[in-house]
């Protein structure tokens, strides 16, 4: 299934004899189920957007983004050639080389592959990746919440959750790139357990699948948690709008989580602004409870805001990063 939205853009021809002047940049969302991409003009404006389901464990993942291009390519009316770079926010952690992902748990099939290599070949230009995240803040700082702050930090809680952090008007990535990763903080569940040292202690009590088994786990159960029922975190927060009890017991604990690491990350990085995204972050309904409980630990005046780009933060902001690495290289290359 591919779903597909064009912002602007007209047909443009290259002249003849003339090489291609590379004008245009590509952002990609590689996630376990879905890819999303963006062709935006080397200005930033986002000309048009396409979705599609991501292959099994992302195994073909290069050859899916490279169909993705040429199809973006097309809508805008430009030719491949026209592409300046690509970037691509994936959920994992860049390693050492910035060739693939590490600790990317929905993309197996990438552990260890010259992703971003592979991509470059096919592609014809250079690609360049980053944290899904990271990228989404990257994105909330150039077109979103974050335009005209220099610190804040964007929190996506979903599946898991993780953190983009701006300061001082940049990205921080840390010394080994995972700076933001705050599913790892000793809070929620007990970190001394080695059950707690894969995901992180914090994201054994925010994602998603926590919020449904507190609710298929609580000690009077409703008449929806029988036995054996499976049920989603989508679910728990439509019972807990109608009033089932246990459901606004197990919505109030993620919410009491979820502040409890805002408020230890407020009091390292003391952030403009904290902007949540995701499944579950970006639920309206959450965010009062969040609130309530950052009083509680004594931090009333944190400000909590949704993202208003929802799920084009992260191809917004990876556009930008491409953006940024086609202007060092041609910096580069100017200055020898």
């Amino acid at each position: 299934m591919t779903s597909t939205t064009q912002h602007s853009g007209r047909r443009e021809g290259a002249g003849r004899g003339a090489p291609p002047v590379r004008d245009h940049v590509i952002g990609v969302d590689l996630g376990g189920t879905k890819i999303r991409a963006g062709i935006a003009t080397a200005t930033g404006d986002l000309l048009a957007e396409k979705r599609i389901e991501t292959s099994a464990d992302g195994s073909e993942a290069v050859e899916q983004i490279h169909a993705l291009a040429v199809e973006l390519c097309e809508t805008a009316g430009i030719t491949l050639d026209r592409v300046l770079a690509t970037g691509v926010g994936g959920a994992g952690v860049p390693d050492a080389e910035g060739t693939s992902f590490d600790l990317a748990p929905n993309l197996t099939a990438l552990g260890g592959v010259p992703f971003s290599t592979r991509l470059a070949t096919l592609l014809g230009h250079p690609v360049v990746i980053e944290n899904d995240v990271n990228v989404s803040a990257v994105g909330e700082l150039v077109a979103g919440l974050g335009r005209g702050l220099t610190d804040f930090v964007f929190i996506s809680v979903g599946t898991g959750i993780g953190m983009g952090v701006i300061a001082n008007g940049v990205l921080l990535r840390g010394a080994r790139g995972a700076a933001g990763e705050i599913g790892f903080l000793p809070l929620g569940a007990d970190p001394l357990d080695p059950a707690s040292h894969v995901r992180g202690a914090l994201e054994e009590v925010t994602a998603g699948d926590a919020v449904s088994g507190r609710f298929l786990l609580a000690p009077n159960p409703s008449p929806r948690s029988n036995a054996g029922a499976g049920i989603s975190a989508e679910e728990v927060f439509a019972l807990a709008a109608s009033g089932d009890a246990q459901a606004v017991d197990a919505v109030d604990e993620e919410a009491r989580w979820l502040a409890a690491g805002i408020a230890a990350v407020t009091a390292v990085l003391d952030p403009e602004l904290v902007i949540l995204g995701g499944g579950i972050g970006a639920r309206p309904d959450l965010v009062p409870r969040v609130t309530s409980w950052l009083a509680r630990y004594g931090q009333p005046h944190v400000p909590v805001r949704i993202s208003q780009l929802g799920p084009l933060a992260p191809v917004i902001g990876a556009a930008e990063i491409a953006r940024h690495a086609a202007a060092a290289a041609a910096e580069r290359g100017l200055s020898r």
